[in-house]
């Protein structure tokens, strides 16, 4: 390790063609070594990938029309690219990706939302996490450097929605999606955000389309996510939410987090 900065982003496109322009500009005023986009929406055949590698980056995804879909840009070739889960359950592949890059592993999910917390898209999401700790397992070491980026659609903490008591039932904030994710984090993972933000409320990665000014009231949620291993959170030098690019014209409801590494 050299200290040479790593740049590490996440976003959730809702539409990577609608978002195009948008992303694009994003890229070259910040320049980040890898970016992970969900909800591409887009099958394979139709993902826009030329304008990406113009702009200097190399693009792997995987989707389905019109519903989740994700992708890695990165600066340098990828390595080791897989897509989806490789247990006996449903394959998902339009929810999982990753790679290495600069040596790291790379991990992008789009985790189930749920939809409502007595459905079984809930009882899903729950099994995800726990398939998800299990593909962790499997392949990775919690003790070398791995990021694990995306929209993991569960708000850790109180701090991260805008009303807790309000939302404590919503399958996005409740316990037992909560637990799900926490037993994910507990086989070695670090919230690389709250490292250099401890207990700072109003942090916020999505908001709304229906509420009205949500930027301004602060009606958001933190749900998108950066996290890392000891080893490599232990090199990171700070982590950012770029709350400017949801203001931007047609934007997603979700906006850019991103966390800086010195390899």
């Amino acid at each position: 390790m050299d200290g040479v900065p790593f740049t590490v982003a996440t976003y959730n496109a809702n539409s990577i063609r609608t978002r195009l322009p948008l992303i694009l500009s994003w890229l070259a005023r910040v320049s980040p070594d890898v970016v992970g986009i969900q909800e591409t929406k887009v099958q394979d055949a139709d993902f826009p990938a030329a304008p990406f590698r113009d702009a200097g980056y190399h693009v792997v995804f995987r989707g389905q029309k019109a519903h989740a879909g994700v992708a890695l840009l990165s600066r340098e070739e990828p390595g080791d690219v897989d897509a989806g889960f490789d247990d006996d359950g449903p394959a998902d592949e339009p929810r999982l990706i990753r790679a290495v890059v600069r040596g790291i592993p790379v991990i992008n999910t789009y985790v189930p939302q749920g939809r409502e917390v007595d459905s079984e898209h809930f009882q899903y999401k729950l099994a995800w996490f726990e398939r998800l700790r299990a593909f962790f397992e499997r392949h990775y070491d919690p003790s070398k450097p791995l990021v694990w980026v995306g929209d993991f659609n569960v708000a850790t903490e109180d701090i991260d929605v805008y009303a807790p008591d309000k939302l404590r039932d919503h399958v996005d904030f409740h316990p037992h999606a909560q637990a799900a994710l926490a037993r994910v984090r507990d086989w070695g993972f670090v919230d690389v955000f709250r490292k250099h933000h401890p207990g700072e409320p109003g942090q916020f990665s999505y908001w709304d389309y229906r509420a009205r000014n949500a930027i301004e009231r602060g009606i958001g949620w933190r749900i998108d996510h950066i996290w890392a291993t000891l080893p490599l959170a232990g090199l990171s030098q700070r982590a950012w939410i770029d709350v400017e690019a949801r203001k931007e014209e047609r934007p997603s409801d979700h906006t850019f987090v991103v966390a800086e590494f010195a390899l």
